[in-house]
């Protein structure tokens, strides 16, 4: 059972058969769709450290309270205040840099962490979701990251994430914001099992159950493949691989032009997920559009630490360039849907005001400079 509290974030820890504990994290504003605030970050952080240095502990769990989202990303109106003057205006970048020490610090752990990415799993809750070392989805899963709608990118290590799914599906997926549901995440590598949701409760007991911990992922991945077969979720075919004929034909353009223009034109397909996710591209920010191209494009062979640092310099860029702000006054502030981008078309955007959000926006060090290499 999720235990009781009335804070954002939740930490305990459950006894194991053996001499070892399993440790569990709550996030704990269903309010907010789980949304990640630098409070809540900053502890997380430091807990989920302090149990990967623990021997005791034998695997880590992150959960979410209430059924629609495991957590929808970070708190970008908190954000958006601090890029427009209405509160800390040193809160962006010092958000940014812990979340992406968090999620870096996630893809590290050498303890098992099962993530049970339930309901909606967006931007930073992707992050958080899928560096995790298991990586469960249920019949309620939601996945997307949809920054093109609000004037930034896919970040939180979607450089190395995109770019470790089948050839052209990661930069449609990030071009469009598409929705992907349980069986495109199984299929994309964004997740590893399914399980029913309501079988949460009995993969943590039969994970307590567990004595023998001496191959401690091992051990993990036997509960997570025996009780998915005995609790079977049903769900959605997959997007992805119904139309991975058209997503490679759209994006076979040799110029980013070329392919907005050829997804574009789903606009107006019978199929209404690949109508909506071209909607997406065709509504959202063309500078946001070069920024995800050049991105996946020159990153595919980055490090994980290299991709992060590279991200986290385009974030506070994006910070303090004008679309970020007006994507998220337009959808979550003044909720008029109707952005005034920077520029109308990903013709008319500058090669010179792209290169600018690559260039690092601080004085001395790389603020992520000290992150370990991470073998993949």
């Amino acid at each position: 059972m999720t235990p009781m509290s009335d804070e954002p974030i939740v930490f305990d820890e459950l006894d194991t058969s053996g001499p070892k504990r399993l440790a569990r994290v709550t996030l704990n504003n269903p309010g907010a769709l789980n949304a990640l605030t630098l409070d809540m970050i900053e502890p997380l952080y430091q807990r989920l450290t302090a149990w990967d240095a623990d021997t005791d502990i034998a695997a880590i769990i992150i959960q979410a309270n209430g059924d629609k989202a495991f957590c929808s990303g970070g708190h970008i109106v908190a954000l958006y205040k601090g890029m427009t003057g209405q509160g800390d205006p040193d809160y962006p970048a010092r958000f940014l840099t812990l979340e992406y020490r968090l999620c870096h610090a996630i893809h590290s752990l050498a303890t098992p962490c099962l993530a049970w990415g339930h309901g909606l799993v967006m931007g930073g809750g992707m992050g958080v979701f899928a560096a995790a070392s298991h990586r469960v989805v249920t019949e309620t899963s939601r996945l997307a990251m949809p920054e093109i709608k609000i004037g930034i990118f896919p970040d939180c290590g979607a450089t190395w994430l995109f770019n470790r799914m089948p050839p052209r599906l990661g930069l449609f997926v990030a071009l469009t914001g598409a929705s992907l549901g349980a069986e495109d995440a199984l299929i994309s590598g964004l997740a590893d099992r399914a399980i029913e949701h309501s079988a949460k409760d009995d993969v943590i007991a039969a994970l307590a159950r567990i004595d023998d911990w001496s191959a401690p992922h091992a051990a993990v991945s036997r509960v997570l493949r025996r009780i998915s077969q005995e609790r079977v979720p049903e769900l959605a075919e997959s997007k992805l691989l119904r139309h991975a004929g058209t997503i490679r034909e759209v994006t076979d353009a040799a110029t980013l032009a070329g392919i907005v223009g050829a997804i574009r034109k789903l606009v107006t397909h019978e199929d209404p997920w690949l109508a909506e996710s071209a909607a997406n591209l065709d509504g959202g920010c063309p500078v946001s559009a070069h920024l995800i191209y050049r991105q996946l494009g020159s990153g595919r062979y980055l490090s994980l630490k290299q991709a992060m640092m590279r991200e986290l310099k385009m974030a506070v860029q994006c910070c303090r360039h004008p679309d970020f702000a007006e994507g998220v006054r337009a959808l979550l502030v003044d909720k008029d849907r109707e952005p005034h981008w920077h520029f109308e078309s990903v013709s008319e955007v500058p090669s010179d005001y792209i290169d600018a959000h690559f260039r690092a926006p601080w004085d001395g060090d790389h603020p992520l400079k000290d992150l370990p290499d991470v073998k993949p």
